[in-house]
């Protein structure tokens, strides 16, 4: 069951394009309280389809109390990403006529540095997450390069690479072909993606269902209708469209130049075997940047992130270990 979320009123919000979306409310978690020095704020950034329940949801084994971000130690900060199906809405949001504004990860950034500004943080201990989380968090810490003393993103480029952009292609096409049936379409075309054939061939091999399917496709089934029981078209259009537009270096001198004014320590986390962004690309900007490089090991390729809680929590409590807070007692703005 969902926890009940909270609401920031943000009104008018310019986007990058020049669009400028009214009435903008922003949905979000917070676990936890902040400190008396207002810098114990980790901030947590969902992929795709996920929503702002981080603690209670997608990460649950990784936050909470005793758990690798301990909600007694720290505020935990999880917003829905704007664009996204999860509260955070818009004059128009749920228009069926009416297709989005083109939105980017730098506005998704800039929403969420509304919400950190709002709480009062002086500073931010981490920010992290993974896929189009990892690349809004790696954005806002470009945006805000004096504010996180650590961060980490799982499982994704520094820009969005030319075989990203044309799944996301292939996948909108689908959508324009078949409506909704299209959207689980997608949903499967991505799964492909999330997955490795290694995992696929372990857990279906050659097996079928009582009804005499194989076994693989009606898991793509499931996840394909169980997607579009949940989100629409328009936000899902939106959320790869940021994706599509994501490149932290562009406007700033590059990759480097971008990333290197990051005072907090930087670390990017590859997945060996990730069929969407590949080992070799995280590690490519971490070089590029002089930040940390780590693995997860795991036959699931991208959606490590997500599953292989072990490795997950174990780089998390790494990161954190050299972002102290130094406050203590609750502080409420």
């Amino acid at each position: 069951m969902s926890r009940e979320r909270r609401y920031q009123r943000v009104g008018d919000f310019a986007l990058e394009s020049g669009d400028v979306l009214r009435g903008v409310t922003q949905a979000y978690h917070l676990d936890g309280a902040l400190n008396s020095a207002r810098d114990n704020l980790v901030l947590v950034v969902h992929a795709l389809t996920g929503s702002s329940d981080a603690a209670g949801d997608w990460w649950r084994d990784a936050i909470g109390r005793g758990k690798a971000i301990d909600t007694d130690r720290y505020a935990v900060l999880c917003t829905n990403l704007l664009g996204g199906c999860y509260g955070t809405t818009f004059d128009g949001w749920d228009d069926d006529d009416r297709p989005h504004p083109p939105i980017t990860t730098r506005d998704q950034a800039r929403l969420i540095q509304r919400l950190v500004e709002e709480l009062g943080a002086a500073s931010v201990a981490l920010a992290t997450g993974g896929s189009l989380g990892g690349m809004v968090a790696m954005e806002w810490a470009a945006q805000n390069p004096a504010l996180p003393r650590s961060v980490v993103v799982f499982a994704a480029p520094a820009a969005h690479t030319a075989h990203a952009i044309a799944w996301n292609h292939i996948q909108r096409r689908a959508i324009e072909a078949g409506g909704e049936r299209g959207l689980e379409v997608a949903r499967m075309m991505g799964m492909m993606t999330y997955r490795t054939a290694e995992e696929q061939a372990r857990r279906f091999g050659r097996a079928r269902t009582p009804e005499g399917d194989w076994q693989v496709g009606s898991y793509l089934d499931h996840h394909g209708r169980k997607l579009r029981g949940r989100f629409s078209i328009r936000c899902y259009l939106s959320l790869m469209g940021a994706m599509d537009s994501h490149d932290v270096g562009a406007g700033r001198g590059g990759v480097a130049a971008a990333l290197r004014r990051i005072t907090g320590r930087l670390t990017g986390v590859g997945v060996p075997g990730d069929l969407l962004y590949a080992a070799d690309d995280v590690r490519e900007w971490t070089v590029a940047a002089g930040a940390e490089y780590r693995e997860i090991r795991s036959i699931h390729g991208h959606d490590a992130f997500l599953l292989e809680s072990a490795q997950v929590t174990e780089i998390l409590e790494d990161a954190l270990r050299a972002a102290e807070p130094a406050g203590a007692g609750a502080y409420e703005p």
